[in-house]
């Protein structure tokens, strides 16, 4: 897929990858990697802000789901921003009381060049100790 990470902080999640290696027979993104970067994009928000909190947990996705907008014609990128203060502080209240805690992260896709949206991801994850 040639994955490349643009951006990995306390903002937010963004990563991007070309159109060439993940093109389909109309000459747009194919839909599995559209899917698999937003679930990489959310599963890579997760880890970094756990791993920030020096948290040893496995990280699995439980269910998600996919709205396609539009066809992505070129480099294509999914933006995951933080969530809620709110649904953060109960995710890891969850995890803290009963070594499992679950929680859902949005991902919004978009085309790189035009910055035209291409679709949303919401996937509920869970974490549990190692």
């Amino acid at each position: 897929m040639q994955i490349r990470v643009n951006q990995a902080d306390a903002s937010g999640v963004i990563l991007s990858a070309p159109l060439d290696p993940n093109i389909n027979h109309r000459d747009s993104v194919f839909g599995g990697s559209l899917s698999a970067l937003a679930i990489l994009s959310a599963w890579t928000y997760l880890h970094r802000e756990l791993s920030v909190l020096e948290y040893e947990v496995r990280l699995v996705i439980q269910r998600n789901s996919m709205e396609y907008a539009e066809p992505a014609l070129g480099r294509f990128a999914a933006k995951v921003e933080p969530v809620a203060e709110s649904e953060w502080e109960r995710f890891i209240r969850m995890l803290e009381r009963k070594g499992k805690g679950r929680i859902t992260v949005q991902s919004r896709l978009f085309e790189v060049e035009t910055d035209t949206p291409l679709g949303v991801f919401e996937g509920q994850f869970v974490a549990v100790w190692v």
